[in-house]
Order: C-alpha cells, then sequence, then structure tokens
C-alpha cells in the first residue's frame, strides 16, 4: 500500500510559504446527495522523521483506501493536527446545474475559501487532487494526480471530505427512509437500484444521474 509523505509541503514552506493547503473532494460518483470537497493545512511541526506506528497520522491515507469506522478516527486526528481546515458543499441540483465535472471544482473552492477566510493575510500554496486546478483562486496552486496517493495534507482533505459527506447522507437516510442513504451513501449499488426501481427518485436524487 502506498502512504503519501509531507515532501511537498515541507519544501513549500522553505520556499516561504505559511500555510500550505491540500485539496480533495468526495462524492462524484454517487446518485443522490452532494459533492462535498475539504481544504486543510497539517501542522508541521507534528510531522516529523520516519513515518511509524508511534505518528499520528501512521495510517492517513486515500479515503477510498480506509473503513468506515478507520476514517472516523482519522477524521479527529487530522482536525486535532491541522492549523486549519474547510469543508464546502455543491447540492444534487447544483450538479444537475452545473454538471459534476464543475460542482466539484466549485466545491473545492468553497473548500479553500472557507479554510482562508479564517486565516487571512498568510502567504499560501495550494496542492489540489486530480488533473485540473481550481478557478477563480488567487493563490498558487499545483494539481497532482493521485495526490491523494502522494501528498499527506490531499489525503487528509480527502478523508475530511468523506467523513463529512457519509455524515450528510446518514442525516438523509431519516429523511428519506427506504433507500439505504446511510450504508450506500449514495452510489449506485444494487440495494440502491432496486429502492429506485420500487420508490422512484427523491428530492435529493442527481436527476442527470439516475437511470432507472
Amino acid at each position: 500500500m502506498q502512504f503519501p509523505n509531507f515532501k511537498s509541503e515541507l519544501e513549500c514552506i522553505a520556499k516561504g510559504y505559511s500555510l500550505v493547503l491540500g485539496c480533495d473532494e468526495a462524492g462524484r460518483g454517487p446518485v443522490a446527495g452532494p459533492v462535498v470537497a475539504a481544504a486543510c493545512v497539517l501542522n508541521p511541526a507534528t510531522i516529523g522523521g520516519k513515518r511509524s506506528k508511534s505518528k499520528w497520522y501512521y495510517r492517513v491515507r486515500d479515503s477510498k483506501l480506509t473503513t468506515e469506522g478507520e476514517r472516523e478516527i482519522l477524521d479527529g486526528e487530522i482536525k486535532n493536527h491541522a492549523l486549519a481546515w474547510g469543508v464546502g458543499e455543491v447540492s444534487h441540483k447544483g450538479i444537475d446545474k452545473i454538471n459534476i465535472h464543475n460542482a466539484s471544482l466549485l466545491a473545492m473552492r468553497r473548500a479553500v475559501e472557507n479554510l482562508l477566510g479564517e486565516v487571512k493575510n498568510k502567504k499560501a500554496f495550494l496542492f489540489v487532487d486530480g488533473k485540473f486546478k481550481i478557478p477563480g483562486l488567487e493563490i498558487g496552486q499545483v494539481s497532482v494526480i493521485d495526490g491523494d496517493a502522494k501528498i499527506l495534507s490531499i489525503a487528509a482533505a480527502s478523508i475530511i471530505a468523506k467523513v463529512h459527506r457519509d455524515n450528510i447522507m446518514k442525516r438523509l437516510d431519516g429523511k428519506f427512509p427506504g433507500y439505504g442513504f446511510a450504508r450506500h451513501k449514495g452510489y449506485s449499488t444494487r440495494e440502491h437500484r432496486q429502492a429506485l426501481a420500487k420508490l422512484g427518485i427523491s428530492l435529493v436524487h442527481r436527476k442527470t444521474f439516475v437511470r432507472i
């Protein structure tokens, strides 16, 4: 299993950046619910030396490689060792209106702006997961394919985003019973497709995604 490291962040800090952000999203693939992004600045004072089991970030990696229970634990550890973090969302309606690609970028922009709003007047640099930079930001940034497997701050952001979105889907499960949102989180599983065939599309389904 590949674990991300903190080398890219340290290089930016050495160049004079006081805040080095990682940003990632969760929820591109589901057919229901929002897309969520998170941005995170890890405290470099808590990261150093070789990765070992004694380090708080030992298991921080791409959220897709973690279990739900492990993510919830790591989410708390990350937030406890972050200088700042922010979350951004775009609803299912927004996804239908501007498509999932643009909605993902918008969610990431909101996450970064929410973070930076809490730490004004800081020289910041951003690492963003994927092929595309986030439009509309006035800070330096670079996009990194498979960044959540390479850069620790992106991996941390991926976990924050995933846990935040999972919690949204659990709440929606109570508002829209029968679809199983708490279990599949809106992805097109067999259970979900069967529920759609029986119940039809709910108010939180992405109409441009659903095929019954």
